[in-house]
């Protein structure tokens, strides 16, 4: 790299800090009743990010594969800070569970079914409840300089009970902690959320819910329309194995698009949602491309011509969204990526992205998000169960999925996310192209499925 390199510990310094200074700053003259940060809470939560060892950690194992110049470093963070990041497809963080209600639930006789509701309700709520929790949420967020995530706020799968979980949740979170992180209807929410110097929640269903009465094919889609009424604005068509809608990708044939499912990207088309085949077969996504109206996203996959994986896309799939005005959201899972599996290999599937076909179609969409430091401990509280067999979302095809993420994960850790901006300063791009990858494509497909 060219210039001089910033020496590390004034890097992590400068960056623990930087979200918070530019969010101040944008909230002068702001109306009194915002979410606004006063000196001395900004100053007390940059001391909590500096001394969270989880987050240094992953920062240092980033910096160490980037290796910025001081020059790039802090153009990077100042453009992160002050632009309005939109990842395209992930997780807001999670809490640890109380471990010992846990315990007590097993003791209980709790079936797998209550065990899996308890836990992911738990992880995905208790910010709301436990101090502890919802400071270090806080501060995961301010770490991260992220205005607003499309949320995967939907049980995997197409079963109405299964999707409105996860929803339920995330409203909940959204509606008592409004001040801090918002759900948005809208893209003007989050737009409103970055001058407001809040976060914000866009909801993306991991399925499309259908009520499995089989009447007729209106009957089937009525649910679509309920569920965006309910914020969701982004459906997966299929979640790896095949549905009714069509082949997903860990089916081998790679039958396509059914006939139904042509019928379901019309009324997703008529009614807003955003058409996601991230999880579907090559010939279902690109059939999905052809006959959407609306842009269509992949929104957290990989470039298969860089590394041919289940969950990658092909040039022609890629193509055919492109084609439709959409975006492929590069995702953060080391065995997608290929390679090192790191930050590094991630740039490259962006690089590769950006200049086969071009900044206006490339987002970043992580697939994981940040949990807390106290996760481990409240899981060792819990007694080993019996083994469970695998739940049908889980049926992957052998050696296409890891076990456990990898040393590398370490360098795309979700409060890394100004590290992201920094690679893409790196690599040359433009002020204008690196807003658009960090939130501007992702906000302007929004807006064009409420057109």
């Amino acid at each position: 790299m060219q210039g001089e390199s910033m020496d590390r510990r004034e890097f992590l310094r400068a960056s623990a800090g930087v979200p918070l200074a530019a969010g101040m700053a944008a909230q002068a003259g702001a109306n009194p009743s915002m979410s606004v940060i006063s000196p001395e809470d900004a100053s007390e939560r940059k001391k909590r990010i500096e001394a969270n060892g989880q987050i240094q950690r992953a920062r240092q194992v980033a910096l160490d594969i980037l290796k910025p110049s001081k020059k790039q470093s802090e153009h990077g963070l100042e453009l992160h800070a002050n632009s309005l990041v939109f990842e395209s497809y992930g997780f807001a963080p999670t809490s640890a569970i109380d471990g010992d209600r846990m315990s007590e639930a097993m003791e209980a006789g709790a079936s797998e079914i209550e065990l899996q509701d308890t836990r992911e309700d738990m992880s995905m709520t208790r910010h709301v409840t436990d101090a502890a929790e919802r400071q270090e949420y806080m501060d995961a967020w301010e770490a991260a300089g992220v205005t607003c995530i499309f949320q995967n706020a939907g049980e995997e799968g197409i079963a109405i009970s299964r999707l409105v979980k996860r929803l339920a949740r995330f409203t909940y979170v959204t509606d008592m902690m409004r001040d801090f992180v918002c759900k948005a209807v809208g893209p003007d929410d989050i737009v409103a959320a970055k001058k407001q110097n809040r976060h914000c929640l866009y909801f993306s269903g991991n399925g499309v819910p259908i009520p499995h009465d089989w009447v007729s094919a209106e009957e089937e889609l009525r649910y679509i329309r309920v569920f965006f009424q309910l914020g969701i604005r982004m459906m997966h068509l299929t979640y790896n194995r095949r549905n009714v809608i069509g082949d997903g990708c860990g089916e081998p044939s790679d039958g396509g698009l059914s006939d139904f499912g042509r019928v379901v990207v019309a009324e997703m088309n008529r009614v807003g949602v955003i058409v996601d085949v991230a999880h579907c077969g090559w010939r279902t996504s690109r059939e999905a491309a052809e006959v959407s109206v609306r842009p269509i996203v992949a929104s957290h996959t990989t470039c298969g011509a860089l590394h041919e994986h289940i969950r990658s896309k092909p040039d022609s799939v890629i193509r055919a969204i492109v084609d439709k005005e959409g975006l492929i959201g590069i995702c953060c899972i080391p065995g997608f990526l290929g390679g090192k599996g790191d930050i590094g290999r991630m740039m490259e599937h962006i690089d590769y992205a950006v200049k086969t076909f071009g900044a206006d179609h490339v987002a970043i969409g992580m697939d994981h998000g940040y949990t807390s430091r106290r996760a481990a401990q409240e899981n060792a509280k819990i007694p080993k169960g019996r083994k469970t067999r695998d739940r049908w979302e889980a049926l992957w095809p052998e050696g296409s999925r890891a076990t456990k993420p990898p040393e590398s994960q370490l360098s795309m850790a979700w409060t890394n996310w100004p590290l992201f901006t920094v690679g893409l300063v790196q690599l040359g791009y433009s002020d204008t192209d690196i807003q658009k990858i960090i939130g501007g494509n992702a906000l302007r497909v929004a807006r064009a499925a409420l057109a």
